[in-house]
């Protein structure tokens, strides 16, 4: 039986034809794009019997190979002369300068396209056009073509000879991946409590196409207890690939360790790790223009070279092995790692790559997902992350900048510009008194005043002309911003609302997202199976909603691995409350020197703001203390975050005490083992700070027949604390003492909100 390979058309024909610069010239988000107004334009105008948006596939086999293709046609039209296959682009430059032969891929693309409907329908000719729209005026420029089967079985012959040799490179991996993963032992003595039932439930979920959010706390090695029962379900063909996503990198490290654990156990899998383009970048300014960039220039004469030669040598696929090939190739080093994600077997990213619209894996089919995992990582913290994701603002300042800066060089930017500054400046008139105004939808005449700005700017950007660095920056930015901003205005919905901040200087206007769980959804849709799983994802209830879960997902609670006699729990219960910190917070500080005296050791202490941190700190050295103290500061680098938790040792000279935030870089993702950590302070229920958007979700959540201030308030609150007080027990050998500070966790509300292993809390005498 032939070895199978899923590509979609795109894949293949860009893999042939495509060549030249990363941008040549502009490349427009509208060109990128499927179902843009450019493409409606035209599709709106076929006929009751014109299908548009088709999806079509089949095979083509060679040798040992079966090349399954498939992809989705802009439209399939009937006329007298027989039916016409479409495709269809858009630009925002000249159509005078397009000629027939300007762009290979986009006809090789219009081919594949005509071969399989002919196969599919025994056609023995068929018609091609490849029409062209302008999307600022929207005018049309057309070429077509008439081809037989057999030229067109000659063409695709031709490509898939140009492909092979990358096809059966790939299939030879697969099945050197599929016998080392059937050879894969569990890369541990034995599994940990609680494990096994992890990767039972994993791998139960991949096989029946389910969803799973599962609880599973610290301890029980949710990283390896997700990866193995994905790899053996790929080894055993029901999956093709896998998504490790995740919002830190630490959790990122961990993927990576445990795949290079697997490996050294035979296993024979290709993983990448993508990172950010501003962080992976050579040059000093993250511009990708062929002008500018010399790793841009040129980047698809030299990608399939560069993409052959580190899969033919390198399965751990870091960022520092994608900085080493893609110096040698002189290729762009974040394209470079999406192209190279799109042939690995494994993917180690940021959510955003799958549930963000503005950043997600476009050329992923739909047949690809249906072979694709999602392992969710620290799932909680994909709630707020899916909010701002799905929100998006503008501000009135750099509409200004750009009429005046282009007022002489370009009239109808500077125009389009304007109009946009003057709504703000009509809407600021409007609401004088307000220092803010929330509203049901957004304003109808801005959405109308963005699209001729993003027309005059695309017209701009893909023109070329001279201007100077910071002219440069702020179009590009404010063109996104504006895209984004309409793009978001499609998903608008009963679960947004329109936020308007004002101040004398400028105005921000958001369309801020209330519940993500919508968008959430329908951004995983389509993969095979979604995993969610963290150790706080607790109350599960709330999760699985805000996450896009159903009642039919399933569902898994792990008890911890840990003892009890490991973990001393103390409650201090002085107030927290806003309205209380200046009559506790002498106590508290009082109290944490008693118990850094009774209980000496490392300790972290955490607090709700960095206001509050310092008030208690400013008391808290006023009492003599023999130790080293480290306080977090706003905007710490990677340098200063690595110093701070260094300082925490075994056996110190003298004891460390840090002072921290929660929800901060230390209350996560933070492994101090043994000594190095003997104790934690959590003072406050974690409450986010009551603002505006805060009361909106709490409202929105009312409304709909949920207890607002849960969603908005204390679920999330509840959840820094647990991750803060996660910090403390690592590992079987681990002991240590939780201070947990507010009267509030003796209520019945928090208190059930609490793991079982922190219970019953005892209840710490102080001063």
């Amino acid at each position: 039986m032939p070895y199978a390979v899923i590509l979609s058309v795109r894949a293949l024909v860009e893999y042939v034809y495509r060549g030249g610069s990363i941008d040549s010239g502009f490349r427009t988000t509208t060109s990128l794009q499927e179902g843009t107004k450019a493409h409606q334009a035209i599709q709106n105008n076929y006929g009751e019997h014109d299908r548009k948006e088709v999806h079509l596939s089949g095979d083509w086999e060679h040798d040992d190979l079966l090349i399954q293709l498939e992809g989705r046609c802009d439209g399939i039209i009937r006329e007298s002369e027989g039916e016409l296959i479409e495709e269809i682009k858009s630009t925002a430059g000249r159509l005078e300068l397009i000629l027939e032969d300007s762009h290979p891929v986009h006809w090789a693309q219009a081919k594949c396209y005509a071969y399989l409907y002919c196969v599919q329908e025994e056609l023995e000719s068929i018609r091609i056009r490849l029409t062209y729209v302008q999307v600022d005026t929207e005018q049309t420029k057309q070429f077509i073509q008439s081809l037989t089967r057999t030229e067109l079985q000659q063409f695709m012959g031709e490509v898939i000879l140009l492909y092979l040799p990358y096809a059966k490179f790939q299939a030879r991996h697969a099945e050197a991946r599929d016998r080392s993963v059937k050879e894969l032992p569990f890369p541990y003595a034995a599994y940990r409590q609680g494990q096994r039932k992890l990767a039972g439930a994993v791998y139960k979920s991949i096989m029946e196409r389910q969803t799973l959010f599962a609880k599973a706390p610290t301890g029980t090695g949710k990283t390896i207890s997700t990866l193995f029962p994905s790899i053996k379900a790929i080894g055993e063909g029901h999956l093709q690939k896998l998504y490790y996503l995740t919002a830190k990198t630490i959790t990122r490290t961990a993927a990576e360790e445990a795949f290079r654990l697997m490996r050294s156990n035979g296993l024979q899998l290709r993983s990448v790790t993508l990172t950010a383009k501003d962080k992976i970048c050579f040059k000093e300014e993250t511009r990708c223009q062929k002008e500018y960039c010399e790793f841009a220039d040129g980047y698809y004469d030299r990608i399939n070279a560069a993409v052959l030669d580190l899969l033919s040598n390198e399965q751990e696929i870091s960022r520092e092995v994608i900085e080493a090939y893609a110096m040698r190739h002189k290729v762009c080093p974040f394209e470079f790692s999406l192209d190279v994600s799109y042939a690995a077997d494994a993917v180690i990213c940021d959510y955003n790559y799958v549930f963000d619209p503005k950043v997600s894996l476009k050329r992923m089919m739909e047949e690809q997902k249906k072979q694709t995992a999602i392992l969710i990582d620290e799932a909680h913290n994909l709630v707020d992350r899916g909010r701002d994701m799905f929100s998006a603002t503008l501000t009135k300042y750099p509409f200004l900048q750009l009429k005046r800066e282009f007022k002489e060089s370009n009239a109808l930017l500077a125009k389009a510009a304007n109009a946009v500054n003057d709504f703000f400046i009509r809407f600021r008139k409007a609401h004088l008194e307000s220092g803010s105004v929330v509203m049901p939808s957004c304003p109808e005449e801005l959405a109308e005043l963005l699209e001729p700005f993003i027309a005059a700017a695309e017209a701009e950007l893909s023109a070329g002309n001279e201007m100077t660095a910071e002219a440069a920056t702020i179009l590009l930015e404010t063109y996104f911003t504006a895209q984004t901003f309409i793009r978001t205005l499609g998903y608008y919905n009963e679960a947004y609302v329109t936020l308007a901040e004002l101040d004398r200087n400028d105005i921000r206007l958001k369309l801020f997202c209330l519940d993500p769980s919508g968008m959430l959804r329908q951004m995983a849709k389509g993969f095979r199976s979604r995993i969610f799983f963290s150790a706080t994802l607790s109350p599960l209830h709330y999760y699985r909603e805000m996450l896009g879960g159903s009642p039919d997902d399933y569902v898994l609670t792990i008890p911890s691995p840990f003892r009890k006699e490991q973990l001393d729990v103390l409650l201090l219960p002085l107030s927290t409350r806003f309205r209380d910190r200046e009559r506790t917070k002498r106590g508290i500080a009082v109290s944490l020197h008693q118990i850094l005296q009774e209980r000496s050791g490392n300790y972290l202490i955490f607090f709700p703001s960095y206001d509050y941190l310092n008030e208690v700190l400013e008391l808290f050295i006023q009492y003599p203390l023999d130790v080293q103290l480290l306080v977090q500061r706003i905007g710490m680098s990677e340098e200063e975050k690595e110093a701070f938790l260094d300082a925490f040792q075994t056996n110190p000279a003298k004891p460390c005490i840090g002072f921290a935030v929660m929800g901060g870089m230390f209350s996560e993702g933070i492994d101090l083992t043994g000594d190095r950590l003997t104790g934690t302070v959590v003072v406050g229920v974690g409450l986010p700070q009551i603002n505006i958007e805060r009361n909106l979700i709490k409202q929105y959540f009312d409304r709909n027949g949920r207890n607002g201030f849960d969603y908005a308030y204390v679920y999330p609150g509840i959840n820094k604390v647990l991750q803060a007080g996660g910090r403390l027990i690592r590992t079987e050998t681990d002991h240590g003492t939780l201070l947990l500070v507010d009267d509030r966790f003796e209520q019945r509300q928090y208190e059930q909100l609490l793991p079982e292993e922190w219970k019953p809390l005892t209840r710490y005498s102080h001063f």
